[in-house]
C-alpha cells in the first residue's frame, strides 16, 4: 500500500512537470513545440523503451487478442485527443489552471471508470472513495472560479497598462480543458482492461512485475498517438510553419522537448506500476493520487513563474482553497483503499 501510494505520487510529480521546460522553448509555434512533443512521447521514447525494456516484445503483441486491441485502441484514441485539448488549454489559461481543471475532470471521471471493469470494493470503501472524489471535484471547481477571477485581474492590469501575458479566453480554455478531460479517461479505462492479459503475457516472457506497466503503455500511446499525428500535421501545412523547425534554436528546443517527452511517459508508465501495487483498487485510488499529485506540481510550478502574478489576493486563496481540497481528497481517497 504505501509503496504504491509513494509511486503514485511520484509518478503525478513527474507529470506535473512535464510540461515545464515548454516555457523556455525559442522561435517555435505552437503546432512546432506540441507536434515534436507527440512525436517523441506517443512513438519514439514508448516504442524504444518497449522493444530495449520487454523480453517477448513480438510474441507478446503478435498474440494479443483482436478485440482487446479495439478496446484498447478506441478507449487510448480518445485519450489522443482529450490530451492534445489538454496542450491548447495549457496555451489559453496557462499551466498551474490548464493542468487544476484538466486532471480534476479526469480524477473525476476516471477513477470511477475502473469500477464498471473491475467491480465495485467492499461499502465502507466504496463511500470513502467516492467521498475522496467529490471532495477532489470540489476542488477543481474552486480553481475553475479562481482562474475567472484571474482573468478579470488581468484585464484591470492590462488597462493599468501592466505587462501581462493574456494567452486566450479563460473561459474557453477552461471549456476545452473539461471537454478534454473527459476524453482523456480513456487512458484509465485502456489500463484497466489491457493490464490482466499483458502481464499474464509479460509474465509468461519471464518479465518482471514493473515490466507489464511499459507493455500496457505500448498500445496506449501508439493508438494515442495517431490522432495526434494527424492534427499537427494538418496545421503544420495549413499554418505553413515547418520552416519554423530550421530555428538557430533548434538543438535546445529538441533537447527541452525530449525531456518533456520522457517525463510524459515515464510517469504514465510509473502509474500504471502504481496501481498493480495498490491492488484491487489501484486503477482507482493510484488514478486519483497520480493526477492530485500532478495538479499540485503543477500549480506549484505556475506560482514560481509568475503565471499568477497579477491575480488579486481572493483569487489566490481560492487556488490554494483547491489545492487544499484535492491533497484531504486524495489522503480520504487512499483511506478508503
Amino acid at each position: 500500500m504505501t509503496e504504491g501510494v509513494l509511486l503514485a505520487i511520484t509518478a503525478g510529480v513527474m507529470l506535473g512537470l512535464y510540461a515545464l521546460p515548454e516555457k523556455f522553448t525559442n522561435g517555435f509555434t505552437y503546432e512546432n513545440t506540441w507536434s515534436l512533443f507527440f512525436l517523441l512521447t506517443m512513438f519514439v521514447v514508448p516504442i524504444v523503451a518497449s522493444v530495449l525494456l520487454i523480453d517477448g516484445f513480438g510474441q507478446i503483441f503478435g498474440e494479443m487478442p483482436a478485440e482487446l486491441w479495439l478496446k484498447m485502441g478506441l478507449a487510448s484514441f480518445l485519450w489522443g485527443i482529450g490530451v492534445m485539448m489538454w496542450s491548447k488549454a495549457i496555451n489559453h489559461i496557462g499551466l498551474s489552471l490548464g493542468f487544476s481543471i484538466f486532471i480534476g475532470t479526469v480524477i473525476f471521471i476516471g477513477s470511477l471508470i475502473p469500477f464498471a471493469v473491475d467491480g465495485l470494493p467492499d461499502t465502507e470503501s466504496l463511500i470513502l472513495i467516492l467521498i475522496g472524489i467529490l471532495v477532489v471535484l470540489f476542488g477543481v471547481i474552486l480553481k475553475g472560479k479562481a482562474g475567472l477571477i484571474r482573468e478579470k485581474d488581468e484585464a484591470l492590469a492590462n488597462i493599468n497598462n501592466l505587462t501581462v501575458d493574456t494567452k486566450g479566453s479563460m473561459a474557453t480554455g477552461i471549456l476545452i480543458a473539461v471537454i478534454g478531460g473527459l476524453l482523456a479517461t480513456g487512458f484509465s479505462y485502456a489500463n484497466a482492461v489491457g493490464r490482466p492479459y499483458l502481464h499474464e503475457a509479460s509474465q509468461a516472457q519471464g518479465n518482471a512485475d514493473w515490466v507489464t506497466a511499459v507493455a500496457v503503455m505500448f498500445p496506449i500511446f501508439i493508438s494515442g498517438g495517431v490522432v495526434m499525428a494527424a492534427y499537427f500535421g494538418y496545421h503544420l501545412s495549413k499554418k505553413k510553419a515547418w520552416s519554423a523547425f530550421k530555428t538557430p534554436s533548434f538543438s535546445k528546443n529538441f533537447i527541452l522537448i525530449l525531456i518533456m517527452a520522457v517525463f510524459h511517459y515515464a510517469a504514465s508508465a510509473l502509474f500504471a506500476f502504481a496501481a498493480f501495487k495498490l491492488g484491487e483498487s489501484g486503477n482507482t485510488v493510484g488514478y486519483a493520487i497520480y493526477n492530485t499529485s500532478c495538479v499540485v506540481t503543477a500549480i506549484l510550478s505556475g506560482v514560481i513563474t509568475k503565471e499568477w502574478i497579477s491575480a488579486s489576493p481572493k483569487s489566490k486563496k481560492l487556488l490554494y482553497a483547491g489545492v487544499a481540497c484535492m491533497v484531504i481528497g486524495i489522503v480520504v481517497i487512499a483511506m478508503g483503499n
